[in-house]
């Protein structure tokens, strides 16, 4: 550890919940941190940003920003990027993320390669991740969300190790808050929605808008107890925000389906089970999460009795 320490490479480890608890000498140089400094990656960027160091991250919104950038982070096993810093310097930094979803992240200094080729990159990274990101709430789309989605099937299909479940999440009677406050207050819900979302959802999770006021969470390796208690979770955040400030007793809540993998799913098989349990929820008065289970399994839902 002592080598890493004094290598000009720079080198971080993340834990599962992306909260440092490694970095060597030149990483926590190039980052502003003290040498007892263990900050989430959210809050280091939050820091750097407001006093110019680190990252040159061009925004004029840094949450914007870090929500586009954290529900994309560490989802697959491996990713290459490069970065400005502030002093100048450009790096290529690669992470690297293990099965119990701890990242670590190796940087090398690239400056001297010329600045064309670094903007074709660059340029090229941007299209990419325009095309990842939802305008509005700068999480994932609906495109790539659907595609963690078969990722998600496609690693569960055959692997009696991999299991874990699907919710669609609803906001509450959004018509209606369009309609009394206008489209840009409804606009500010879903931002604030994704927002509560922000410090819920985990590394190895997906967490996608999927049209309108609908939403997806892919909780991969989690069963259905433990959904259960993240969607809880989600709602008591949900029930507590007030997203409005020039109406603070405004408040919204949003209705969750759950559906857990089965052996045979495909994409639709376990989406249309969500649903009819999103369906089920807004029936039985929304601000609540139901499962869809097997007829004769559970009373929570049984798909024969819901004609």
């Amino acid at each position: 550890m002592e080598l890493e320490a004094r290598s000009p490479v720079l080198i971080a480890l993340y834990d599962q919940h992306d909260r440092l608890c490694f970095a060597n000498d030149a990483f926590r140089a190039a980052y502003n941190l003290a040498p007892d400094d263990f900050p989430t990656w959210a809050d280091l960027m939050r820091r750097n940003y407001a006093c110019g160091k680190g990252t040159v991250v061009k925004t004029d919104d840094i949450e914007t920003w870090i929500a586009a950038t954290v529900h994309r982070r560490g989802k697959i096993p491996f990713r290459a990027l490069e970065t400005d810093l502030h002093d100048g310097r450009w790096l290529w930094m690669t992470e690297t993320v293990d099965a119990n979803g701890c990242m670590l992240c190796i940087a090398v200094d690239i400056t001297s390669i010329r600045a064309d080729e670094r903007e074709l990159r660059q340029d090229r990274d941007f299209a990419v991740r325009a095309s990842q990101v939802d305008e509005l709430t700068s999480v994932p789309n609906r495109r790539y969300t659907m595609d963690r989605l078969t990722d998600f099937i496609t690693n569960c299909t055959g692997n009696p190790d991999m299991w874990g479940c699907v919710a669609i999440i609803d906001i509450d009677y959004f018509k209606a808050i369009n309609d009394r406050y206008g489209h840009q207050r409804g606009d500010e819900v879903l931002l604030d929605f994704a927002r509560q979302m922000q410090a819920i959802v985990r590394r190895s999770d997906c967490f996608g808008r999927i049209g309108g006021e609908e939403f997806m969470l892919i909780l991969p390796d989690t069963t259905v107890s433990e959904s259960h208690l993240i969607l809880d979770r989600v709602l008591d955040k949900v029930r507590s925000a007030r997203p409005l400030s020039n109406i603070p007793e405004f408040y919204y809540t949003c209705s969750v389906g759950l559906a857990e993998y089965r052996d045979g799913d495909s994409v639709n098989d376990i989406y249309a089970r969500a649903d009819e349990a999103l369906y089920l929820a807004k029936r039985e008065g929304r601000d609540r999460v139901k499962r869809y289970t097997l007829a004769g399994s559970d009373p929570e839902f049984c798909p024969d009795q819901t004609s």
